[in-house]
């Protein structure tokens, strides 16, 4: 564990993204981190601001660089890896093995069944003896965990909203786990930085579109997690819907009560117990803006949480709302940085969203 009052070396591998501008605008201000290899193959030998205009003045005299691992290991203590899914897993072993700390950003390690990759993402994974040795990176249920990680792989979005929304829920056999329909809208960001026909602003601008209906690959997330939770296979149906946001998640969990008896103060009283001391979670209820909205966590690591029961059927919906660039990707990783090095969980973290945004 790193002594409180240190600073740490951190490379960023894949910085170039929206993701990769998170984590640089995140760690210019961490009180404990020195910056001090970035990559990106497009823009290796240019400054930062040429593609992140938001960090003028941060970072002076730092330049993106290829990917070099000897010139990581050489630099850096931790590293933090965005690259796109499939490339992490030749890089990361590398990074293991010379002794540093690696943060995953991507999908290639989320998942602790080596089948469940070609499965879900149609590619056998090449390094599978590595699965178990990265811990998930969702704090509110792996904390103790990553306090002795050395490796940890970062939650989608998508995933990291619906699981926030129904660990409380699953965790207390407070709904039927044969019944759970999840709703998840996001905005643009989360398809990257690069725009597509189904990204870019004309086509993206003013939507409301399902996509992958017939199964996200971010639900494999979801399945693994509660069903480690219920210590039974968990199933679950996940429908994300592309919306004109361009930061923002909100994930809409459909479930059904185990008992009969259950109403709102219930539901109330385990959510209530549950996050009361997680530093990034909000319950919204009973006042004027009654449910969550990623509106107001934009540009935090905070994630909203609420609830609405309607008692006539035994159904609930369950909120959960986070900024997928945040919560849902850097400002996670930062948190389970945090947490790995000894740091206060807030570091670099703790302010306020933006209102307006």
């Amino acid at each position: 564990m790193t002594v409180a009052g240190m600073v740490v070396r951190v490379g960023v591998v894949g910085g170039s993204g929206y993701t990769g501008g998170e984590l640089l605008r995140i760690l210019a201000v961490h009180p404990n981190v020195e910056v001090t290899y970035v990559t990106s193959r497009e823009y290796a030998g240019k400054p930062f601001t040429a593609i992140h205009p938001h960090l003028r003045g941060f970072y002076k005299g730092l330049k993106f660089s290829n990917v070099d691992v000897e010139a990581i290991v050489e630099k850096c203590e931790t590293v933090f890896v965005n690259t796109p899914h499939g490339v992490s897993s030749t890089l990361t072993p590398r990074f293991l093995e010379r002794g540093l700390r690696v943060l995953d950003l991507s999908a290639d390690f989320r998942l602790r069944n080596p089948t469940d990759y070609e499965k879900w993402y149609e590619t056998k994974h090449p390094r599978p003896e590595l699965l178990d040795k990265a811990v998930y990176g969702l704090p509110e249920i792996y904390r103790e965990t990553i306090k002795n990680a050395r490796f940890v792989a970062c939650p989608g979005c998508n995933s990291t909203a619906a699981l926030i929304a129904l660990v409380p829920a699953v965790e207390n056999g407070l709904i039927d786990l044969e019944k759970i329909v999840v709703d998840v809208k996001v905005g643009s960001s989360e398809a990257g930085i690069k725009p597509s026909l189904g990204t870019h602003h004309p086509e993206r601008a003013n939507v409301m579109r399902p996509y992958e209906a017939e199964g996200h690959r971010h639900v494999a997330e979801v399945e693994q997690e509660l069903s480690l939770l219920a210590g039974k296979p968990v199933r679950v149906a996940l429908v994300p819907h592309a919306v004109g946001a361009v930061r923002g998640a909100l994930a809409t969990a459909h479930v059904w009560f185990s008992n009969q008896d259950a109403d709102e103060n219930m539901v109330w009283k385990v959510y209530a117990s549950r996050y009361a001391r997680e530093p990034f979670i909000r319950i919204v209820h009973g006042t004027p803006f009654r449910y969550p909205d990623p509106k107001y966590v934009v540009g935090s690591n905070f994630a909203d949480v609420g609830f609405a029961v309607e008692k006539r059927i035994g159904r609930a919906a369950l909120f959960a709302a986070i900024d997928n660039l945040m919560k849902g990707a850097a400002g996670q990783a930062v948190q389970c940085f945090n947490i790995m090095h000894g740091f206060d969980e807030r570091d670099g973290l703790n302010y306020p969203p933006l209102r307006p945004a």
